[in-house]
């Protein structure tokens, strides 16, 4: 395989990952490698097609499996963690919600219907504090839990 064709595939996973795609380090590691078999063409090494293809598989190979969890772990500890649900979140009742009624209310920049499964009514314009999601409906406790 000639130099530039290393090079080109190297630039291409390397960009992609980096730009485009989370494969979480894999395209960095396969793209460095290629990267590396293309700079050795350059260097004058006139390397059999068959050794390029071993080099390149020996170097992405034994990098992802030496180097990138660690190098992937401290690049991603800084991320905050996403939850999953949005059960302990506060919500702002649109409207009066007495116990076992529902409403329609905006959370997290969409429209839900939220349950009161709670004993108490919550006010309009109090904060409620959501228990669960069940479907597409919001399980808030009763209790008012303050003015919004």
């Amino acid at each position: 395989m000639q130099w530039w064709a290393w090079i080109a595939v190297g630039a291409i996973l390397l960009g992609s990952e980096l730009a485009f795609v989370d494969a979480q380090f894999y395209l960095v590691f396969v793209g460095a490698s290629a990267l590396i078999v293309g700079l050795l063409r350059l260097g004058g090494l006139d390397l059999p097609v068959w050794l390029q293809w071993l080099i390149f598989g020996v170097l992405a190979l034994g990098s992802m499996v030496t180097f990138r969890r660690r190098i992937y772990g401290k690049l991603r500890r800084n991320l905050p963690v996403m939850r999953q649900s949005p059960a302990g979140d506060t919500v702002l009742m649109p409207t009066s919600l007495a116990p076992g009624d529902t409403c329609r209310l905006e959370f997290r920049g969409s429209s839900w219907s939220a349950v009161n499964a709670g004993n108490a009514v919550i006010g309009e314009g109090s904060r409620a504090r959501i228990e669960r999601v069940d479907g597409l409906t919001l399980v808030v406790h009763g209790e008012a839990l303050g003015d919004g």
